[in-house]
């Protein structure tokens, strides 16, 4: 009876010890596997994505930032705007800016999507050589950091929080426009204090009546009217 008790209790050690290397064993494969589908980007293209040490794309870098580890938060160079005397009409840029501001108003992902691409081709038509010598490189400072954002927009169909991080930063973008050239267009510009920590919730509108792009029917109404443009 007694070595009846004794095998059953080295039968239950052996037991514990072969589960607990299965749960060490599977944790360092789950480790593994993490480690094998961590996505990584460009340090000089963010929206290029891979795996480690994957050549960008773009410029030729390697992938060598976590996807993980990135701030979520789209930044936006701080410019000084100086103001143009050209003749020049944003208008139609920012007609495709505020449909697409109103497709993710609307939730949808995939008009938002195909917004971004009728917005990256208005950028890209505009005949901006009327523009003063001097002031060229500040259009094309905005308008490339805005065409990137489309691009991202339109590459995350049916990821409308993503759309909507990129969106806050062509916002901005689009704002400098406004402000380097005149425009008959009367616009708005409103605030959602609740995205993005109320760092960068701003949009700009055609109607006072606040439609959020940040949160669409979640909260359609919130923010406020800042001033008009």
């Amino acid at each position: 009876m007694k070595n009846l008790i004794k095998i059953g209790l080295l039968s239950l050690v052996l037991i514990l010890a072969s589960c607990k290397d299965n749960k060490e064993n599977a944790s360092d494969d789950n480790k593994e596997m993490i480690a094998d589908n961590e996505l990584y980007f460009c340090s000089m293209h963010p929206e290029i994505t891979g795996k480690m040490n994957d050549i960008c794309s773009e410029c030729g870098m390697k992938l060598t930032e976590k996807v993980s580890d990135r701030d979520e938060t789209v930044s936006v160079k701080k410019m000084e705007i100086i103001k143009s005397k050209a003749a020049f009409s944003t208008d139609l840029i920012l007609d495709k800016y505020i449909n697409l501001k109103n497709k993710l108003a609307a939730d949808d992902s995939k008009a938002a999507a195909a917004a971004g691409t009728e917005l990256e081709r208005a950028i890209e038509d505009a005949r901006f050589e009327i523009i003063e010598a001097e002031l060229q490189n500040q259009y094309t400072t905005i308008t490339k950091a805005a065409i990137e954002e489309t691009v991202a927009i339109t590459a995350n169909s049916e990821k409308i929080a993503n759309q909507r991080k990129q969106f806050a930063a062509l916002s901005q973008n689009m704002t400098y426009l406004i402000q380097m050239f005149d425009t008959d267009k009367i616009l708005y510009q409103d605030y959602c204090p609740m995205y993005g920590e109320g760092k960068n919730g701003y949009w700009i509108s055609e109607v006072k009546d606040i439609k959020n792009p940040y949160y669409g029917a979640e909260m359609l109404t919130c923010g406020g009217l800042i001033k008009e443009l």
